[in-house]
């Protein structure tokens, strides 16, 4: 158990150290936000299915193939079990409110999940994380959205369907079932691309921490409930219960852990500020709980590695 601690602890320390090379950047003025917007861009738009087509680059195994419908079951759990959970926030102001329950529902499971997962797991990590990924992006941008905006018109079937994550696991599920590779001249410009995602992931994280003000997520008492929910009460839930139904992949169920486990996710301020609720608390939520995961993800991932024998 204590060897699993450690390994997860040297992990979240080393994507944290990254995280400080963004803070600096920020601090010395040396990346500008322009830059850190386009860096974004070029994560989530080219990394990130890159990262996803190279861990599906594998040959074909039936019981990864079960794999992964195990990680689609899990991760939509989790989000059920998160929505159930965000119904204890309470707040007299509506605005508020919207951004307190989807900071309850949602964790940073691209940004933050992917990277530890891929840390730990290798690519087995990123293959069960990219489901949960996906399945985010589908309540994100259903139900994310009701919550937000307070009604169904901005839902779209297109952007449920059509985002990063299903468009990388769209490409790479052919490679898997058919057990084949890109040619030499695209494999390896891919996977150069994948190699970027954690350290460009963090830096950006690290920027954005650097700008952020903790003092109105502080003021708000319910803020304190939303965090707790979101860092501590559903991860250990969620481990709790994986841990009984005793799945034959434990990769799958440790990146389920991770993704869980991941603070809240930075999407929060961009629905916040598009939907006009409260960008402040949604800032600081962000930030804070991102600082916390540093002690709060070790002991919650580091007793999964060790329930399901990964360490």
């Amino acid at each position: 158990m204590l060897e699993s601690l450690l390994v997860v602890a040297q992990q979240v320390g080393i994507l944290f150290a990254l995280m400080a090379v963004g803070f600096l950047c920020n601090r010395t003025k040396l990346l500008s936000e322009t830059v850190v917007r386009g860096m974004v861009d070029l994560l989530v738009l080219v990394v990130t299915p890159c990262l996803i087509v190279h861990a599906f680059e594998r040959p074909f195994e039936v019981r990864l193939l079960a794999g992964l419908g195990w990680a689609l079951g899990a991760a939509i759990g989790v989000h059920l079990l998160g929505i159930l959970a965000s119904f204890c926030i309470r707040h007299g102001d509506k605005r508020r409110e919207s951004v307190l329950r989807f900071a309850v529902i949602f964790s940073n499971a691209g940004f933050m999940g992917i990277p530890l997962e891929y840390a730990l797991l290798g690519n087995d990590g990123v293959f069960y994380g990219a489901v949960y990924v996906t399945v985010f992006n589908l309540v994100c941008w259903s139900y994310g959205l009701v919550i937000m905006a307070g009604g169904m018109r901005d839902v779209r079937a297109r952007t449920l369907f059509v985002n990063p994550g299903s468009i990388g696991i769209a490409c790479g599920l052919p490679f898997f079932l058919f057990s084949c590779h890109l040619p030499p001249v695209l494999d390896e410009p891919v996977r150069m691309m994948a190699d970027l995602n954690t350290p460009v992931a963090m830096i950006v994280i690290g920027w954005y921490l650097a700008a952020a003000s903790f003092r109105p997520a502080l003021a708000c008492r319910a803020a304190y409930l939303a965090g707790l929910l979101r860092l501590i009460v559903i991860p250990s839930v969620v481990l709790c219960v994986i841990w009984l139904c005793n799945p034959a992949e434990p990769a799958m169920a440790a990146a389920t852990v991770v993704a869980a486990s991941a603070p809240v996710a930075a999407l929060t301020t961009m629905f916040a500020a598009r939907y006009e609720r409260d960008v402040a608390v949604s800032v600081g939520l962000v930030s804070i709980t991102t600082l916390l995961s540093i002690i709060t993800m070790p002991p919650l991932v580091g007793c999964a590695m060790w329930l399901f024998g990964l360490r």
